[in-house]
C-alpha cells in the first residue's frame, strides 16, 4: 500500500532538525529562566532566529499531523527523533559542534531503529478517541504543568533531561489528539473538536518546556529526553485505542525497532555533552547566572575573572554568537 504519509515523514524530520538547531541557538541568547514563565516564549520571539527555527517547527507540525492520517503514532513519534540526526548533523557542519564518538554511535543506532519502523508500519486511518480519551487528555494537560512548574528548578543537564522530558509528554498528548483530528471529513468540522484546542494547548505548553530544556546545556539531551518520553505513551494509545497497524509476521521488527529508537535517545540524554554555554546579555553580569553557568577563573590561574566577561583560558563554544546589542 503507498501512501503519501511516507513523503510527509521524511520531509518531517527534516523540518524538525532543523527547528531543533536553531531553537537552540535563540535559547541560549535570551536570559536564563528559573520559573515556569510563559514570558520565555515572548523573549524568544525577539529573535530572528527563533522564528525561522519556529516557523520550520510549524511546518513539522503541518507534516507530522499529515503524516499521522495513515501512519501509525509509534512510528511518526519515533522519527522525530530522527529529526535529532540531522540536528547534529547541520550542528557539526555549520557550528562546528564536537560530538564524541558515543554521541556518533548512538546516532547511528537511531538511525537503524528509525528504519525497522518504517519497515514494520503499516499505513491505516485512525479510530476516533472517545470522551474518557478527551478527559484524560485535560488531565494530563493540567500534571504536565504542574510538573514543570518544579522542574525548572533544576539545572545543568538533570535540568536539561527533566524539561526535555514534559516536553515530550506534551508534544505526545498532541500526537493523540492529531491521529484522530487528521481523520475528519471536512474542515468545517475542526473548530467544534475539543481535540483541536487540546493539540493547541498541549504543544504550546511542550514548547515552552522545550526552550526552557535548551536552556540549561545539551540541546541533544533536551530533545533526545523530550523525544523518549514522547515516543512510549504516544505508541501504547495508537496500539490499543486508536487502530494503528503493523505489518503481519513484522511484529518482532517492530519491536526491535522501538526497543533500539528508545536505548539510543535514553543513551542520548547520558551521553550527550553541552554544545554551548549561557551566554551574557548586555548589562548582565556574570553574578546574574546561576552558579553552574558563571564564569570561573583559568586553571592555574591567580587572577579573578572580571565579573561581566569570561574568565582569561574560558573558551565560548562556536554554536552561540554575540548577542546583537539593541
Amino acid at each position: 500500500m503507498v501512501s503519501t504519509g511516507w513523503c510527509f515523514l521524511a520531509a518531517m524530520i527534516a523540518a524538525y532538525g532543523i527547528a531543533n538547531l536553531l531553537q537552540s541557538v535563540a535559547a541560549t541568547r535570551t536570559t536564563l529562566h528559573h520559573t515556569f514563565d510563559p514570558g520565555l516564549l515572548l523573549r524568544l520571539v525577539g529573535h530572528r532566529t527563533y522564528l525561522v527555527g519556529l516557523g520550520c517547527q510549524m511546518l513539522g507540525f503541518v507534516l507530522a499531523f499529515l503524516a499521522r492520517r495513515d501512519l501509525p503514532l509509534f512510528l511518526v513519534q519515533a522519527s522525530v527523533a530522527a529529526g535529532l540526526g540531522v540536528t547534529a548533523l547541520l550542528g557539526v557542519l555549520v557550528l562546528k559542534w564536537r560530538l564524541p564518538a558515543a554521541e556518533v554511535f548512538l546516532l547511528v543506532l537511531l538511525l537503524v531503529g528509525i528504519t525497522a519502523l518504517v519497515l514494520a508500519a503499516k499505513p491505516a486511518p485512525s479510530r476516533q478517541l472517545g470522551t474518557a480519551g478527551v478527559v484524560g487528555l485535560v488531565v494530563a494537560l493540567g500534571v504536565i504543568g504542574g510538573l514543570g512548574f518544579f522542574a525548572v528548578r533544576l539545572h545543568g543537564a538533570p535540568g536539561s533531561v527533566a524539561l526535555g522530558s514534559l516536553a515530550g509528554l506534551a508534544f505526545s498528548a498532541a500526537a493523540v489528539a492529531a491521529r484522530p483530528l487528521a481523520s475528519v471529513q471536512s474542515i468545517d468540522a475542526l473548530p467544534r473538536d475539543p481535540l483541536l484546542y487540546l493539540l493547541i494547548a498541549h504543544s504550546i505548553v511542550g514548547q515552552l518546556l522545550l526552550g526552557l530544556a535548551m536552556q540549561r546545556g545539551s540541546t541533544t539531551a533536551a530533545v533526545a529526553a523530550m523525544d523518549a518520553a514522547g515516543a512510549v505513551p504516544a505508541a501504547i494509545v495508537g496500539l490499543l485505542l486508536l487502530g494503528d497497524r503493523i505489518w503481519p509476521g513484522r511484529e518482532w521488527l517492530a519491536g526491535v525497532g522501538f526497543l533500539v529508537t528508545l536505548v539510543a535517545v535514553l543513551g542520548l540524554t547520558r551521553y550527550a555533552e553541552p554544545q554551548h554555554q549561557h551566554t551574557l546579555l548586555p548589562g548582565q553580569r556574570a553574578r546574574d547566572l546561576p552558579t553552574h553557568a558563571r564564569p570561573g577563573p583559568a586553571p592555574n590561574s591567580g587572577r579573578r575573572a572580571l565579573p561581566d566577561r569570561p574568565a582569561p583560558g574560558v573558551r565560548r563554544s562556536a554554536s552561540v554568537a554575540p548577542v546583537p546589542r539593541p
